[in-house]
This record gives structure tokens, C-alpha cells and sequence, in this order.
């Protein structure tokens, strides 16, 4: 990946931030954004030489002015993602919406902002879920959220070949996002789980990262959808 152009959307923290820093070891010309500069943290203070922007992909007047600097691209991962839990019956609509316009809607904006940029052999990679294929009641925000970005890889890399597009599909993974989603009760949902997986663990960001930077590096691979769920399909 050496001097190759890498993008990471939502690269503050979590499986996001393993892309940005995996990619700038691999010598990628690395660029990260998140919703506030002050999100980077410890990413700015270790990694220096990665370059930070605030962006929120759901402006699509601010996705067009920020992919305008560049004038090529080799890969954009976009990690940019949230869930809420809660039935389909309480809140308002637009509440329940938001998750899934994020990924959806926002993974449209980077795609019309960028396609045009994307050096021969590039590739865009969005972030599905366990959710796409195991639903769970009271999580339907998730499931659909995630499904929408899997089923945007495989439809884009037809759509606009030979641009290459592809998926991650992480199971359970310790990131900061669950902080927020659980709570107090995050270190003991986590511990029920490992011990229902296969592999009696949870994925760590960096794993989820190793797929990733797969997905950008074989060229031979697009409409994929890679899944680092540790066999949680299949139980």
C-alpha cells in the first residue's frame, strides 16, 4: 500500500481507527475523518502523520467539499456507523432513521462525491453486520442498517465497474460504540456473549482491520462481503 491514497470515514476510534493506523504501517498516505476534531484523541497524539478532518456524511454539501482536495483516491473504507435499540412502535420515525441513513444514505454521498477519483484497482468498503444475517428483536435498526451497506457493495460493484466494492461483516466487536449502546452493563453483555461463540471471544478491532485491508489490496476481489463474526451465523 505504499504511497496509495487511503480514506477512512468515521476513523476516530474503534474498527475505523484499526484501518487508518494498519494502512498507514503498510505506507499509506492516510487521511481520517470524524464528526469533531476533538473525537481523534490518542489517534493525533500517536499518529501524527495521519491527517484529520471533521465530516458529517449525512451533509452531502460538506462530502462534496472535502473529496474536492483530493485529486485521486485508491481506497475508502467507510466505518461511520451507529445502532439503537428499542421497538419499532416508541420513539418518532426519524429518530429510528437516522442509524440507517447514516449508512445508507451517507455511504451515497461519499460514492457520488468520490467515484469519479478512484485510482484503476481502487476500491470503496463499507461496514455491514452480524445483524444483515441474524436479526434480533428490539436491534431491527441494526439489521436493516447493515444490510443496506452489504447490499450497496454488491449492487455498486456492477453499477459502477470496474471500481471495485466490497463489505465487512463484524460479529461482536470491543469497540467504543457499545459504550454508549450498553452502558454499565457493557462488560457483562460482552461476557455472555464470548461464551456463546465459537471461538469463546469477541473480535478486536484490529481483526476486523485485517479484512479490511484484504478487501482493499486483491484486486481481484469486488461484490464481496467478508464476515469476522467468529461463527456467530451459525449459532
Amino acid at each position: 500500500m505504499k504511497n496509495e491514497r487511503v480514506i477512512v470515514i468515521g476513523g476516530s476510534s474503534g474498527i475505523g481507527k484499526a484501518v487508518a493506523i494498519e494502512s498507514f504501517k503498510q505506507g499509506a498516505q492516510v487521511t481520517v475523518t470524524g464528526l469533531t476534531e476533538k473525537n481523534f484523541g490518542d489517534l493525533k497524539s500517536g499518529y501524527p502523520n495521519i491527517a484529520m478532518a471533521a465530516l458529517d456524511i449525512n451533509d452531502e454539501p460538506s462530502v462534496n467539499t472535502f473529496f474536492n482536495g483530493f485529486d485521486s483516491i485508491d481506497h475508502i473504507y467507510i466505518a461511520a456507523g451507529s445502532t439503537k435499540l428499542g421497538s419499532i412502535l416508541d420513539g418518532t420515525v426519524d429518530v429510528h432513521m437516522a442509524p440507517i441513513d447514516l449508512r445508507l444514505k451517507g455511504g451515497i454521498h461519499v460514492i457520488r462525491a468520490a467515484a469519479k477519483k478512484i485510482n484503476e484497482g481502487g476500491s470503496i468498503c463499507f461496514t455491514g453486520g452480524l445483524s444483515t444475517d441474524r436479526p434480533v428483536a428490539g436491534a431491527w435498526v441494526s439489521g436493516i442498517g447493515t444490510a443496506a451497506a452489504e447490499q450497496l457493495a454488491r449492487v455498486m460493484a456492477l453499477e459502477l465497474a470496474p471500481i471495485r466494492f466490497n463489505a465487512v461483516s463484524p460479529g461482536w466487536t470491543d469497540t467504543p460504540m457499545w459504550d454508549a449502546v450498553l452502558g454499565e452493563s457493557k462488560e457483562e453483555v460482552f461476557q455472555q456473549v464470548a461464551e456463546k461463540q465459537l471461538v469463546k471471544r469477541l473480535a478486536k478491532p484490529q481483526e476486523v482491520a485485517q479484512a479490511v485491508l484484504f478487501l482493499m489490496t486483491n484486486k481481484s476481489v469486488t461484490g464481496e462481503i467478508i464476515h469476522v463474526d467468529g461463527g456467530a451465523r451459525l449459532i
